[in-house]
């Protein structure tokens, strides 16, 4: 979880790649008129994402009732969409990936073929809540260096057993 361009997929692929689980890129289940929304410029509302986290949930949902383990790139900017995520997971672990706007101002700088633009950074950056102690289901992670990144959440997962 983080903002546009904190590289939740990049990291959510390798865990899934590692561990052998499924990668869903909730980016790819955004409806039609949100994507749109975000090529304007124009940042998502509370109502633009409940259906989107709804078809999350449901498809981590739908995979976990098999058996199948899933790792997940979604913003869940605020306590209410993870809570939201949550719902019907037995298994849940949220990774804040998280750096200071410079730093991923530059990092969606340098990125193509995304729906994001850069413009909308700034509101992403006042919807997140970042979580707090009480989330216990919650590890934050500084960006540093993609390896560092990686060890600091195989030492999380491995101490959760996921």
């Amino acid at each position: 979880m983080g903002v546009s361009g904190s590289g939740k997929t990049t990291i959510g692929q390798l865990i899934a790649r590692e561990k052998g689980y499924v990668f869903i890129d909730g980016d790819e289940l955004h409806p039609p008129e949100n994507i749109a929304k975000m090529q304007a410029a124009i940042p998502l509302t509370d109502e633009d994402r409940w259906a989107w986290l709804k078809r999350i949930n449901a498809n981590a949902m739908a995979l976990n009732e098999k058996g199948v383990t899933v790792v997940v790139a979604c913003s869940a900017l605020k306590k209410v969409y993870r809570d939201l995520l949550r719902n019907g997971i037995q298994k849940i672990l949220f990774i804040c990936v998280k750096g200071s706007f410079d730093r991923i101002h530059q990092l969606i700088g340098s990125r193509n073929g995304h729906f994001m633009p850069v413009d909308l950074l700034k509101s992403q950056f006042e919807t997140l809540e970042v979580p707090d102690a009480n989330e216990t289901d919650c590890v934050i992670v500084a960006i540093t260096s993609l390896p560092q990144e990686m060890q600091e959440i195989n030492e999380q997962l491995q101490v959760r057993d996921l």
